[in-house]
């Protein structure tokens, strides 16, 4: 595998664009439109820029990945690369046509993952007249950063496809563990629960964002709060996940609070945003 295509380039594609492009393989990154593209080229370059100022990568490295990057509006010119990686919208309808143009664009050998933090692949790979071919490779974010991947098959995805979405992930220096393809396959259907449980207790005034996240960070030893974690992942990407969960598992402890929805509603959708269950400055802190 030489060359790598992805759609789509906000917080999760460009982070996963940066990595492969920084990995030695030439990246071809498709957005809808001129000023999508135009954003997410200068997100790329902006973290590119920000590992070779901390000295992570070398003024020779920085060079080359730049080298690797290709932006474009046509999804036309991904007909050629070895495997494609989609990270829109979480959104199923989006998600199954982009799905059925690549299946008509790309070659019979070329691999189509998507990067959906919830949908079941199997659901996805239904909308193609080759779901052989297509896999689940879920990132987390920031994708430079977190090291896992989960790699989500169906009793479909052929053999050839499995070997090539773990020898990407490998080539990826990331460390890969199968998941099963159901909604919120592994991480997700643990951590969403979770999420929604923070977010509730806070909705019932008994306890600050802030002492909830301190709780879970110095009690519990995780790396960040549930709710700066809630931010940072998106207040409506955690909503999307919860309702595709509630629906596929109707259990109390999968349903988004209201509080959630609202604050969604209002335009409050975490770092992206600006503002969630806490307040970030334009730099992004």
């Amino acid at each position: 595998m030489e060359r790598i295509g992805v759609v789509g380039c906000g917080q999760m594609g460009g982070g996963i664009a940066e990595v492969v492009a920084r990995s030695g393989l030439d990246v071809f990154i498709v957005e809808s439109s001129a000023e999508a593209r135009d954003a997410g080229r200068d997100r790329v370059l902006a973290a590119l820029a920000k590992s070779l100022e901390r000295g992570t990568v070398t003024g020779e490295d920085h060079g080359a990945a730049v080298q690797r990057l290709h932006f474009t509006t046509a999804l036309e010119d991904l007909a050629s690369v070895d495997f494609v990686i989609e990270a829109v919208s979480e959104q199923a309808d989006i998600k199954f046509d982009l799905f059925r143009r690549l299946d008509a664009i790309c070659g019979a050998d070329t691999v189509l993952a998507s990067n959906t933090s919830s949908i079941p692949i199997h659901s996805i790979a239904d909308v193609t007249a080759h779901p052989e071919r297509v896999i689940g490779l879920h990132f987390f974010n920031p994708v430079p950063v977190m090291k896992l991947v989960e790699v989500i098959a169906t009793p479909r995805t052929s053999a050839d496809t499995k070997r090539l979405a773990y020898e990407l992930t490998s080539a990826l220096n990331k460390t890969a563990i199968s998941a099963p393809d159901q909604a919120g396959f592994l991480v997700n259907y643990l951590l969403i629960p979770y999420l929604v449980s923070a977010i509730r207790l806070f909705e019932s005034g008994l306890a600050s964002a802030q002492d909830i996240d301190n709780g879970m960070m110095l009690g519990c030893g995780h790396p960040m709060g549930p709710l700066r974690l809630t931010d940072l992942i998106g207040l409506d990407t955690t909503l999307a996940i919860a309702d595709l969960l509630h629906d596929s598992f109707p259990e109390p402890q999968m349903q988004a609070p209201s509080l959630l929805r609202s604050m969604v509603r209002d335009g409050k959708l975490g770092r992206k945003s600006g503002e969630g269950f806490f307040s970030y400055p334009a730099n992004g802190a």
